[in-house]
């Protein structure tokens, strides 16, 4: 059985603490609390900054973070050490996902090349001549790169018509290349879970799959401020059988993971980062099985500025900010049990998402009643923060 990995070398960037990292803790006797990741330490710093959505909505959150002194909470090895329920000391911290108050929202089918593959090998039948047709007519509109493709241009609207002549249009290409995109909350404020975690899968659900991605820290006022790593967890039986369904699909207690810190911009890190990262997945399972894959934020058809556009502005505003899960290339498709049949988790698989400047989070897979109930919701916080007298700074 694959143990959860408690490293911490593993779990911060390649580049160690050189940039702003920024996490949140749980203390025994005190509650949740916002802390800065350092190399001589973790500093609570909930005194300079109550909740991550203040800090995340700063000017310059990654300067007021270095300025912040802070006291000193433990150092990371042992936070990390003890964060795992199964072990876990509940007289001493642990570490929880790094957001609070900021809305948790997703977009999905932000990467053409792969939608666009999946439809043609759809409409062909398993028949490479066919295939190759379809491929052909769409090339001759839009040329050989499809990430080329913009939502919503002219070249898009042709391949639409394309696409619906040959009796292959979805929904899922209307979000995909139309100039709408897909936006959805995730999951309720307060209920992400965060690294070395148990994450949820719907204990109904029979084909289901991790989605890696890249989280996008954004303030009230529409500046992304930061990044961090997530799961995106999606029951494709759910969603497949009816896009209705993308609620409880999407959103069941432990399917949302982000973490394991959000790194703020500087000049160590900057949105030009984002969008050239490249994002690992790897599965191991209690039954030896093991998958991995690679997602590039740099295949996406949607740049993350305008998927932040799309989901803030003057039709809808969010005044503690939100997160946003960018989408991502990887489906997996590795047959698991049975030749044909493709991938599922099993319970007890271990699922980690890293990138070179984000780190890693990793999380066990139970199903979403056998995960710890959430019940630290918005009221307990609210209480938490008054008795600290942290309310109103």
């Amino acid at each position: 059985m694959p143990q959860l990995p408690i490293d911490v070398t593993r779990t911060l960037p390649t580049d160690g603490y050189a940039g702003a990292l920024a996490g949140r803790i749980w203390r025994p006797g005190i509650g949740p609390s916002v802390v800065a990741i350092r190399e001589d330490g973790v500093f609570d710093v909930s005194a300079a900054f109550p909740t991550m959505s203040q800090l995340a909505a700063l000017a310059n959150p990654a300067t007021d973070l270095a300025k912040a002194k802070g006291e000193f909470a433990g150092n990371l090895a042992d936070i990390l050490a003890n964060t795992p329920i199964d072990t876990r000391d509940e007289s001493k911290p642990w570490l929880l996902a790094p957001t609070d108050l900021q809305v948790l929202k997703a977009a999905g089918v932000t990467f053409a090349v792969s939608m666009l593959e999946r439809v043609i090998e759809e409409r062909a039948r398993g028949n490479p001549d066919a295939a190759a047709a379809i491929r052909a007519e769409v090339n001759r509109l839009v040329g050989d790169d499809l990430q080329k493709l913009k939502p919503g241009s002219e070249a898009a609207m042709k391949l639409k018509e394309v696409l619906i002549a040959q009796g292959a249009w979805s929904q899922y290409l209307e979000v995909g290349i139309g100039p709408d995109a897909e936006v959805f909350t995730k999951a309720p404020t307060l209920s992400a879970v965060g690294t070395l975690a148990d994450a949820g899968l719907h204990p109904k659900s029979t084909w289901n799959n991790p989605e890696p991605e890249v989280v996008v820290i954004v303030s009230p006022d529409g500046r992304i401020t930061g990044a961090a790593l997530g799961n995106d967890v999606n029951l494709r039986d759910f969603e497949g059988r009816s896009a209705l369904l993308l609620s409880k699909a999407k959103d069941n207690n432990g399917s949302c993971a982000i973490g394991p810190f959000i790194r703020f911009f500087d000049a160590t890190f900057t949105l030009d980062d984002v969008r050239k990262t490249d994002v690992t997945l790897v599965v191991e399972g209690p039954d030896n099985f093991r998958l991995e894959g690679t997602s590039s934020i740099s295949k996406i058809s949607r740049d993350p500025e305008d998927l932040v556009a799309q989901t803030i502005g003057p039709v809808h505003q969010y005044p503690d900010g939100f997160a946003l899960f960018l989408g991502t290339m990887f489906a997996p498709t590795k047959d698991r049990d049975d030749v044909g049949k493709g991938f599922t988790h099993k319970i007890g698989d271990i699922v980690t998402v890293a990138a070179p400047k984000l780190g890693a989070i990793t999380n066990r897979m139970k199903t979403s009643d056998q995960v710890a109930p959430w019940t630290y919701g918005l009221t307990a916080f609210m209480q938490n923060l008054a008795k600290r007298g942290l309310l109103g700074k």
